[in-house]
C-alpha cells in the first residue's frame, strides 16, 4: 500500500472515529464519573441562579413599549442623573480617602496599627444598622439638630429636605462603610513594594511627595483602577445606601436606579418596568466589566 492509501486509510479511521471532548480523552472509569459527579450540581446551580434569572429578566424587559414608558418619565431622569452624581463623587471621594489613609497606615507605631483595627468597624457592622443611624441623626427632630440646640442654642434645619444635603449624605454614608475595605486593599499593595525602592529614592533626594508620585502612583496605579471599577459597579446597583439613608428625600429627587426599580416591581406592581430600570444600566455596567477583567490581567508596571 502506498503512503497517500495508507494517509487516506488514517483519515477514513479518523473521520468515522466517535468524537470526544479534549477532557475525555484523559480520562477514563471512575474518573470519569467522579468528573460529572462534580460538574454536574455546579451546572444545575449556574443554571438555576446565574443564567436563568438573567436570561428571564431580558425576556421580562423584552417589549419596547416599556423604555418608551420609562423614558417618558420624569423620574427615571432625575434617578439618572442622581445615580450618575452618587456614583462619581462617591467612587473618588472614597478611593482618593482610601488610598491617603494606606499612607498614613503604613506607618509602624502601635497605636497606628491600633487605629487601623479601629477603623475596619465601620465595614464590618451590619450595613443597615450604620444607615438607619445616620437617617435618624438627620431627620427633624433628629440627633444633629438636637445637638446644635444643647451646643449652640441653635434650632437646625430639616436636612433631608435640600437635596444636596440628602444627596451628600448617601455619599457620606456610602464612603463611611467602603472606604475602610478599599484602604485595607491598598494598604496591601503598598506593603507589595519593595523597601529597596524607597531607600534609593531616598538616597537620590527624593522627598516624601516625589516619592508618592514617582514611585507609589505607578505602581499602585493598575491597584487602583481596579479597585476604582469595582467600586463603581458596585455603587451603581447599590439599593441600600440611598433607600435608607436619605428615602429618597426630598420628594423621591435622590432617588438612584436601584431603588426606583424596586419601586416599580414592589409597590407598583409591574416587574417588567423594574427590570427595564436595570436593563438601561447594562449599556454602563457591560464595558466597566469587560474593562476590569482586562486590567486584571495587567501585571508589570513600568516605572
Amino acid at each position: 500500500m502506498s503512503s497517500t492509501q495508507q494517509l487516506l486509510a488514517a483519515r477514513a479511521e479518523a473521520m468515522t472515529r466517535s468524537w470526544r471532548p479534549p477532557w475525555g480523552r484523559h480520562l477514563r472509569g471512575a474518573e470519569l464519573t467522579w468528573a460529572i459527579a462534580f460538574v454536574v450540581p455546579y451546572t444545575a446551580v449556574l443554571v438555576t441562579f446565574a443564567l436563568f434569572p438573567v436570561a428571564y429578566g431580558f425576556w421580562m424587559a423584552s417589549s419596547p413599549s416599556l423604555y418608551l414608558q420609562l423614558f417618558a418619565s420624569d423620574e427615571y431622569w432625575e434617578a439618572l442623573v442622581s445615580t450618575a452624581l452618587y456614583v462619581a463623587i462617591g467612587v473618588n471621594v472614597s478611593m482618593f480617602l482610601a488610598l491617603l489613609l494606606s499612607g498614613f497606615f503604613m506607618r509602624r507605631r502601635w497605636w497606628v496599627k491600633a487605629m487601623l483595627v479601629v477603623s475596619m468597624l465601620p465595614w464590618a457592622l451590619p450595613a443597615q444598622t450604620g444607615f438607619i443611624s445616620f437617617h435618624w441623626m438627620m431627620i427633624y427632630w433628629g440627633f444633629l439638630n438636637s445637638l446644635l440646640e444643647k451646643l449652640f442654642g441653635v434650632y437646625g434645619p430639616d436636612w433631608l429636605n435640600h437635596y444636596w444635603i440628602a444627596l451628600g449624605a448617601n455619599i457620606v454614608a456610602s464612603t463611611w462603610k467602603t472606604m475602610p475595605f478599599w484602604t485595607l486593599v491598598l494598604l496591601a499593595g503598598r506593603t507589595a513594594i519593595p523597601q529597596d525602592l524607597y531607600d534609593a529614592a531616598a538616597i537620590d533626594g527624593a522627598g516624601a511627595l516625589r516619592r508618592f508620585v514617582h514611585l507609589v502612583v505607578p505602581l499602585l496605579s493598575n491597584l487602583y483602577l481596579v479597585c476604582t471599577l469595582l467600586s463603581t459597579i458596585w455603587m451603581i446597583g447599590d439599593f441600600n445606601t440611598p433607600d435608607l439613608v436619605s428615602g429618597g428625600a426630598p420628594l423621591d429627587s435622590t432617588q438612584v436606579l436601584a431603588t426606583i426599580g424596586v419601586e416599580y416591581l414592589f409597590e407598583q406592581g409591574n416587574p417588567g418596568l423594574g427590570v427595564a430600570v436595570v436593563m438601561t444600566a447594562l449599556p454602563v455596567l457591560i464595558p466597566l466589566g469587560i474593562l476590569l477583567i482586562r486590567r486584571l490581567r495587567v501585571r508589570e508596571v513600568q516605572l
